[in-house]
Parts: C-alpha cells; sequence; structure tokens
C-alpha cells in the first residue's frame, strides 16, 4: 500500500466491514480480454467470500475460463467540500480488497450454509423457508477463496478524525465505519 497510515490494520475493523457491506463488486477478465466489473449481493463466511448467480450467464463464464478474481467491498463516509483549491476536496471511506479464485460450489452442504448464511445476513429476521431441491439446483454458489485481502481508509486528517467519527455516531453506519482502528 503507497500510503502505510491509511491501511487498516485492525481485523475486527475488516470483518465487520465485509459484515454489514451490503454490496461487492466482482472482478472478472472477460473473453475479449477486458476486465469485467458486476455488483453482487455476499457474505463473508468462514473465511470465504460466497455470492449465488444463475447457473449460466456472464460471471459464470468468466470464472470457469479463468478463475482469478478481485473483489471490492467499500463504505462512503462523506466527501469533503474543497474551499478555494480544487485539490484540497476530499471523499472519506473505508474499504477492503480481496484477490483470489472463485469456483463453483458443487458440495450440497456448502452450497446450503452459504445460502443459508446469505439469507441470514440480508433477511436477519428469518421467515424465508427451507432450501427445496429444485430451487438449489437451479441455482449456482460461487466461493472465492482469499488470496490476499488489503484494507484501507480516509477518515480525514489526522487532526478532523475525532470530530469526523463524532459527527457520524447519529447517521446509521455500520459499526466498523464508526470505530477508529
Amino acid at each position: 500500500m503507497r500510503i502505510a497510515k491509511k491501511e487498516i490494520k485492525d481485523q475486527a475493523i475488516i470483518e465487520t466491514l465485509l459484515a454489514e457491506a451490503p454490496v461487492g463488486r466482482l472482478g472478472t477478465m472477460g473473453q475479449d480480454g477486458y476486465p469485467m466489473i458486476k455488483p453482487v449481493n455476499f457474505v463473508h463466511h468462514r473465511g470465504r467470500i460466497y455470492f449465488h448467480s444463475a447457473p449460466e450467464g456472464e460471471k459464470i463464464d468468466h470464472i470457469l475460463r479463468d478463475s482469478r478474481v478481485c473483489f471490492e467491498v467499500d463504505w462512503p463516509i462523506g466527501y469533503v467540500k474543497s474551499t478555494g483549491i480544487p485539490c484540497r476536496a476530499d471523499y472519506l471511506f473505508r474499504s477492503v480488497i480481496i484477490r483470489g479464485r472463485a469456483h463453483l460450489v458443487a458440495e450440497r452442504e456448502e452450497k446450503v450454509a452459504a445460502l443459508k448464511a446469505l439469507m441470514e445476513k440480508y433477511q436477519p429476521e428469518g421467515g424465508y423457508g427451507s432450501f427445496p431441491e429444485d430451487k438449489l439446483a437451479a441455482t449456482s454458489v460461487v466461493c472465492i477463496d482469499i488470496a490476499m485481502l488489503t484494507a484501507k481508509q480516509d477518515l480525514g486528517k489526522e487532526h478532523e478524525q475525532p470530530e469526523v467519527l463524532r459527527a457520524l455516531k447519529d447517521r446509521p453506519v455500520p459499526a466498523a465505519v464508526l470505530e477508529r482502528s
């Protein structure tokens, strides 16, 4: 990481970001050699990233051809306006970038566990029922084995950070955004 002071080293903050970020972005390599980025609902479960997909389509084609992927989540905090000098404008955030290899989950138990973890993340109140065999067969689950993970943040100028974190206390944002590493 180019600016070491922006690196998030606190594993609890990273875990919370991965648990609470609503959308992740999957980067794959297209057959034409161009990178492709797709937003996906995801869950970080048992040290891996999981998401579901239709059994056929661009994401699946890319992963089957080249399993190397990049995955990104971020939590925007806010824009800091410039006062007279455009280069002084700033954007405050926390983010995680993962590199790894993706594969389709073949084992039924792992597939159900991943889908259950997804449902618990997005519908924690329950009520979603069981996973019937015909729906399981019609749904692909993709697992990303994490090879490298980096996390970064910009919480403003060092003297501003306590004030930024205090101001955020009343906003509906995940705990990971509010904690200081």
